[in-house]
């Protein structure tokens, strides 16, 4: 029953950000300009589709409620247009950071207390949280960029990943989604791979269950 109420609630998020989003952005005519956002993905028209691509934020804030239950702070890198935030407890201070201009401003308008943040003004050892939602595959410098995320981690912080395996199943998912855009330039296997070197995953999901497109872990300092 517990189970079938938090499904209920989930439907009912997505229905209600997916609405926000259509009336705000028209895909139609900007497609290639929130190609590689989120968004796309969000509201597309198979509601299976759609839901993968949601399940991964219910994912990572599953995981980070199991390893950081007292989060306070949180950063989310790539933040796109924020949705994330919106499934963060009240209470938690939401700072992102986000390159495109158009998104970071729809996330200001629908998140007025969040923080913009860039690596270079975002404070070390500060973050209980520091999330990389399906960002760091679209950077050559990933390895790098995990290095620096996680030195902004507080003592006993997590780092929550997330990323595209680019498996047969997923590029098969891909095209028959209608996504021909090829801006991907590693996967998460490498991503996992360059964040063992500063730290050590305590926790891991797949999604969706059973066929793994995505995964979704949780990293802490040594």
């Amino acid at each position: 029953m517990r189970r079938c109420r938090r499904l209920i609630a989930r439907l009912r998020h997505v229905q209600q950000r997916r609405g926000v989003l259509r009336a705000a952005i028209d895909l139609d005519q900007a497609f290639e300009k929130w190609e590689e956002t989120c968004v796309p993905s969000y509201c597309h028209s198979n509601p299976a589709a759609a839901y993968v691509s949601w399940l991964r934020l219910f994912k990572a804030v599953d995981l980070v409620r199991e390893t950081a239950p007292d989060m306070c702070r949180a950063l989310d890198f790539g933040a796109s247009v924020g949705e994330l935030g919106h499934l963060l407890d009240s209470g938690v201070t939401y700072e992102f950071i986000e390159q495109d201009d158009a998104a970071a401003s729809f996330l200001s308008n629908q998140i007025p207390s969040a923080v913009r943040r860039t690596l270079e003004d975002a404070p070390k050892e500060s973050y209980d949280a520091v999330f990389a939602i399906d960002a760091l595959e679209h950077n050559d410098n990933f390895a790098e960029l995990v290095g620096e995320l996680s030195r902004l981690l507080k003592p006993g912080g997590v780092f929550i990943i997330s990323g595209p395996t680019e498996n047969s199943l997923y590029r098969l998912g891909r095209r028959i989604a209608g996504f021909q855009g090829d801006y991907h330039v590693t996967t998460i296997y490498k991503i996992e791979a360059a964040a063992e070197q500063h730290m050590e995953r305590v926790g891991l999901s797949t999604v969706p269950f059973g066929a793994p497109l995505f995964r979704v872990s949780a990293w802490r300092r040594s």
